[in-house]
């Protein structure tokens, strides 16, 4: 259900996931779901996230394309 919390303590999982995938010939998608906003997609990337599930910052957002633009990062 939407609305979650994000997790900091999971991006160590995060972290050990991206390392599993740069020893593979065959990758996985990293995802994070959870609270992510800005601010938590960018942490979530920086430790190897390459897929973040976003939908209530973006369906409680008053302008959807600035939330997902701020997602994005620009």
């Amino acid at each position: 259900f939407g609305g979650q919390s994000f997790r900091a303590e999971q991006m160590e999982k995060v972290k050990r996931a991206a390392e599993w995938n740069k020893t593979r010939d065959r990758k996985i998608d990293i995802e994070v779901d959870g609270g992510i906003n800005a601010e938590t997609a960018r942490v979530s990337i920086q430790n190897g996230a390459n897929v973040l599930v976003a939908g209530t910052s973006i369906f409680r957002a008053l302008d959807y394309a600035k939330a997902i633009r701020d997602l994005r990062g620009y």
